[in-house]
């Protein structure tokens, strides 16, 4: 794989991640704050709050809530409803003890039943649209199968790249040379080598004569040698 094909990849995947866990963030994790997250299912309070909306439900004191205000109550024991506060009805014989008649925006009636302060969730927040249709889909099969599918898929696409790159291998790094080698600037000169010592001449006795005897001259045979007298004859006869 090319590195401009990766690049655009890990961005794209980075998105995708961020997009999950953005998602996860507010399907479930808004809980850890205190918020109750619900999924409208009727258009009774359009256009406050249209179909598959996702409101954001905080608990409120029942005592502070007045007329006007929409509040989030059980209906039942299985059903949820989001309606307006249009009358506090306190209870005749306990005035600590309330109960409101509830209107949806869109309806021409008020509900029938008055909701009882203990029944009361809370008051909705905040609200995102279209949302709920993807909160009710993950929340039941084949739904929760799907959406593990897709996290498992997704984890596998950031990882993808990986599993295939080429292994780069690193720079070699450079042998360290020792200090002196960097400072002299060329090769290391050779330790001088010691001369070999030479023998002393041995010294002569005291009385002895260093010289070696001078050989004696024989005559030769045939050959005599001239005497005194004869040369002394020689010279008579040359004058």
């Amino acid at each position: 794989m090319s590195r401009s094909f990766l690049k655009i990849w890990n961005i794209f995947t980075s998105i995708l991640v961020g997009l999950v866990v953005i998602l996860a963030l507010l399907l479930a994790g808004v809980r850890i704050a205190g918020l109750q997250v619900f999924s409208v299912l009727s258009g009774s309070m359009e256009p406050t709050y249209h179909v598959g909306a996702l409101i954001y439900v905080k608990k409120v004191d029942a005592m502070e809530l007045r007329s006007g205000d929409v509040i989030t109550f059980m209906l039942d024991e299985d059903t949820v409803a989001t309606h307006r506060i249009v009358e506090v009805v306190p209870d005749a014989e306990d005035s600590s003890v309330l109960r409101f008649r509830t209107k949806g925006d869109a309806n021409d009636n008020v509900d029938g039943n008055l909701v009882h302060y203990k029944n009361v969730l809370g008051k909705p927040v905040f609200t995102i649209p279209l949302l709920g249709y993807l909160a009710g889909y993950i929340q039941h099969p084949p739904g929760t199968y799907v959406a593990i599918s897709v996290g498992a898929i997704l984890l596998l696409l950031v990882f993808l790249p990986d599993l295939f790159a080429p292994e780069e291998k690193g720079p070699s790094r450079p042998r360290k040379r020792s200090r002196k080698a960097y400072d002299s600037p060329g090769p290391a000169p050779e330790p001088p080598q010691a001369e070999p010592a030479l023998p002393r001449p041995e010294r002569a006795a005291p009385g002895r004569h260093s010289a070696a005897p001078a050989k004696r001259q024989l005559p030769h045979r045939g050959e005599s040698r001239p005497t005194d007298s004869s040369r002394r004859r020689r010279g008579r006869h040359e004058a």
